[in-house]
């Protein structure tokens, strides 16, 4: 078997490469590892809206219970709620049975750790080896986990404000998410794409909540069809959807709404650069923004750093993927960071990225400056790119070469402060993505196409 884990968990084609099977021994792995030994431990498990995920669920609860975990199932939920209820209810451990924007065929489990926070690698490679070697302690009699009603069976006890019906979870996210907003966004008009997934309730209802006028769209999953020409991966609908209802702004999220992208009033896309753009500064004024820093990923375009710098804001980027994000945010106390494709991360509210509550953000933006979207995301001008990607025998030897090295340093020297140059491996293939951004768009393109036949040559 090769790596179980890849950058957000466990993911496949549902039933096939991810079967019940595999979600059973990876649910029971990751309780052995999770539970710290307690004598009744706790996970809260939720889910998207794909139909395999009821058949998932099942697994993972069967893998929970027989490793001695009661589990809180909280059903359809977005992945921020999920890793939040998992701090909120003291549980080891928390599960969300998602692909996020993947077609509906795959699916995925993500899994946190107490507090709701994501996996690092050394804790994914404890879980993986208990897999492979499938050695696990199965407990027998009253020993075998429950799964948790309003009744609080399995040693678990609450009082009534703690119930674990799915109206308490749900309207407890609900009412967490608004009392982060920390505005009123009444006079403010929001179409809502849901992706037909895990936020087609909750992410109008705390819209509706904080005050605002809400359209929803794509908001009736029927297992089907989430992410299915729709959400944050397919704007075409929610462009023409603001236009014509005249909306103030669009918010498109993804199937487990971990990500937000925007529309603004004229149907024009606004991406995760301008969204960390307009949240950074608004952090800044209100003296949230700690240091004076956004984290942001390689991928951002150099137009995000021009126009942070100029508003003197730091960008500190790492390597790609919201788990690098998040890591440096908890490593350095930052207070904002994300990523171009949308996931943004607000610390002090939740442990992963949040699309509802970005959303919510940008709109208590918008009422408290009393300017539009468009207006507010202008601050970013988009610095012309192209990418060259170059099929190369060995990806590590390019990175290695001196000559390759060299090149990359002149071409830096050359762009000065007014470009920049990004060569990335690919993670699955033999394959090295030669980046270069510039104003000026034959300067971008002239050294892309330099830089990739010295690669190609190595």
């Amino acid at each position: 078997m090769g790596r179980l884990f890849g950058t957000d968990g466990v993911r496949g084609l549902a039933n096939e490469s991810l079967s019940p099977e595999l979600a059973l021994r990876v649910s029971a792995a990751a309780a052995q590892v999770l539970s710290r030994g307690k004598k009744r431990a706790l996970a809260v498990v939720g889910r998207d809206s794909r139909a395999s995920g009821e058949m998932l669920e099942a697994a993972v609860t069967a893998g929970l219970t027989s490793a001695g975990v009661d589990v809180l199932s909280v059903g359809i939920l977005p992945t921020p709620a999920v890793a939040y209820l998992t701090g909120v209810y003291d549980a080891c451990l928390g599960v969300m049975i998602s692909a996020s924007h993947n077609p509906m065929p795959d699916n995925g489990i993500k899994i946190f750790t107490a507090g709701g926070h994501k996996l690092d690698d050394a804790v994914e490679n404890r879980i993986e080896a208990l897999v492979t070697e499938a050695a696990f302690v199965r407990p027998t009699g009253a020993a075998i986990g429950r799964v948790l009603g309003q009744s609080g069976l399995g040693g678990h006890v609450f009082d009534a404000h703690d119930q674990y019906s799915l109206e308490g979870t749900h309207e407890r996210y609900v009412e967490h998410l608004v009392e982060a907003t920390g505005r009123d966004l009444s006079g403010l008009t929001v179409v809502v794409d849901c992706a037909n997934g895990a936020a087609s309730q909750v992410g109008p209802a705390a819209y509706r909540e904080a005050g605002a006028t809400v359209i929803p769209i794509h908001a009736a999953p029927d297992g089907l069809n989430i992410n299915d020409r729709c959400g944050s991966t397919h704007l075409d609908q929610i462009q023409r959807a603001v236009v014509e209802h005249g909306a103030d702004l669009g918010l498109a999220l993804d199937g487990d709404a971990d990500r937000c992208l925007a529309v603004d009033a004229t149907g024009a896309v606004v991406d995760g650069d301008a969204i960390m753009a307009v949240l950074a500064l608004a952090m800044r004024d209100a003296g949230e923004l700690v240091e004076n820093t956004l984290v942001a990923t390689v991928m951002s375009n150099l137009g995000l750093h021009i126009a942070l710098r100029a508003a003197g804001i730091t960008v500190l980027t790492t390597a790609v993927g919201d788990r690098y994000v998040l890591e440096e945010l908890r490593r350095s106390n930052y207070s904002l960071g994300g990523e171009q494709s949308g996931h943004m991360i607000f610390p002090r509210f939740g442990t992963t990225g949040d699309g509802i509550l970005t959303g919510l953000k940008l709109m208590a933006r918008m009422s408290e400056t009393g300017r539009t979207l468009a207006d507010l995301a202008s601050v970013v001008q988009t610095v012309p790119q192209v990418l060259v990607n170059v099929h190369v025998s060995d990806k590590t030897a390019v990175a290695a070469a001196l000559t390759v090295q060299d090149a990359v340093a002149e071409a830096e020297r050359v762009l000065g402060e007014t470009g920049r140059v990004l060569l990335r491996p690919s993670g699955t293939e033999q394959l090295v993505r030669v980046m270069v951004e510039a104003t000026d768009l034959d300067q971008a393109q002239r050294l892309a196409d330099d830089l990739a036949k010295l690669v190609a040559a190595v």
